[in-house]
């Protein structure tokens, strides 16, 4: 099936998320048997189901207008992007800043493959991680995922 750049999909849906004050965090499309296109979105204080309803009801109409798939069926998903999504963004590295982040290297460091430290900060090329007084530079091309730990004893 042939689909319309992801890019020109996204700057169209942008305005509306700009207007709603959502952040669009990815947007991808997968073909196959049942074909779809997913926003994944976030606000501040979390993506609720009520906010994906609202912001699906929103592009729809404009998805019809530019159509993606020219004129192919797909499925429309709007969804927050999860927990445990890894750090792609600037801003998610900025809304990770002082938390606990779990670091998966493609490669062994130090013997491990698997950190769990806080984040202390980041650049184009590195992640500062910090835990217990050990700091640690990871240069990011040695990463094969980046979240925030999700501290399960700590949850309701």
């Amino acid at each position: 099936m042939k689909v319309k750049p992801i890019e020109e999909i996204l700057s169209s849906l942008q305005p509306i998320a700009d207007e709603l004050g959502i952040e669009i965090v990815e947007v991808e499309f997968k073909q196959g048997k049942e074909p779809a296109l997913t926003v994944y979105i976030d606000i501040d204080g979390g993506v609720d189901l009520d906010t994906c309803e609202k912001f699906h009801r929103a592009i729809d109409p404009v998805l019809d207008e530019v159509d993606p798939t020219f004129g192919a069926p797909y499925t429309l998903n709007v969804s927050s992007p999860g927990l445990d999504r890894p750090l792609k963004t600037e801003r998610d590295f900025q809304k990770c800043l002082g938390l606990k982040v779990e670091v998966k290297l493609f490669a062994p460091m130090q013997g491990k493959k698997f950190f769990e430290m806080v984040l202390k900060g980041h650049d184009e090329n590195c992640v500062y991680l910090e835990d217990k007084g050990q700091e640690l530079k990871l240069e990011k091309s040695k990463i094969a995922k980046i979240c925030r730990a999700i501290d399960f004893d700590g949850l309701e």
